[in-house]
């Protein structure tokens, strides 16, 4: 069976997952959402550095709605939850990079997405590499375990060429160290990292007095 999909935004992230979804003969691009105007028309093939594929990108979400994909891979900077409903409602799968893990921490938005999850029949997987990966890996070495006494998971990184401050803005950097403000955006800034403790805490069967940044 092929698997239609529709590729939602090709930043850093959604470049890597056009080319996976073209090398992979299971399934078919059918349509590609464009966040930059000046995407819009353009060959995505063109977008993302391979060949021409035919598909064009575009900013009429109705269209690719209606194009009635199997599974939408949903990779903008930040989701946006009206969104999400939308394409959930209409019965669409969607896989997501995109700051999300289980939603644990989105309170009344994460109700909303099991909500129109149900009323559309479909599904919502969080995945990613940070988080998304990291804490797969302490559950699995986990597993080989007689007795866990304690989980760490450090996360070390060059960014010198991570071009992407509107990822690095909001959590603080370039911000004095004495900001009065600065735990709060440190924290509000990497909120999905509390959803991979928590999903660590399920794994193992552990019930948590509460997650701290």
């Amino acid at each position: 069976m092929t698997i239609r999909v529709v590729q939602w935004t090709t930043g850093n992230v959604g470049k890597e997952s056009v080319k996976a979804i073209l090398a992979n003969p299971s399934f078919e691009l059918v349509g590609c959402y464009a966040w930059s105007a000046s995407k819009v028309g353009v060959d995505v093939g063109e977008l993302v550095g391979v060949k021409p594929v035919g598909v064009v990108a575009t900013n009429d979400v109705d269209a690719l709605v209606a194009a009635k994909p199997d599974c939408v891979v949903y990779n903008p900077m930040w989701p946006s939850i009206d969104e999400l409903v939308r394409i959930l409602e209409a019965g669409i799968n969607v896989v997501t990079t995109a700051a999300f893990i289980n939603g644990q921490r989105l309170g009344p938005d994460r109700d909303r997405l099991v909500a129109a999850c149900e009323q559309g029949g479909a599904s919502l997987f969080g995945t990613g590499v940070s988080p998304g990966f990291a804490e797969l890996v302490a559950i699995t070495m986990a597993g080989i375990s007689s007795r866990v006494d304690k989980v760490t998971v450090s996360e070390t990184a060059d960014t010198t060429f991570y071009d992407s401050p509107d990822t690095e803005r909001p959590a603080g950097f370039g911000q004095p160290i004495d900001h009065p403000g600065l735990h709060e955006m440190a924290r509000d800034g990497t909120a999905v990292f509390s959803e991979a403790v928590a999903v660590v805490a399920d794994a193992l069967g552990v019930e948590l007095d509460e997650i701290v940044c």
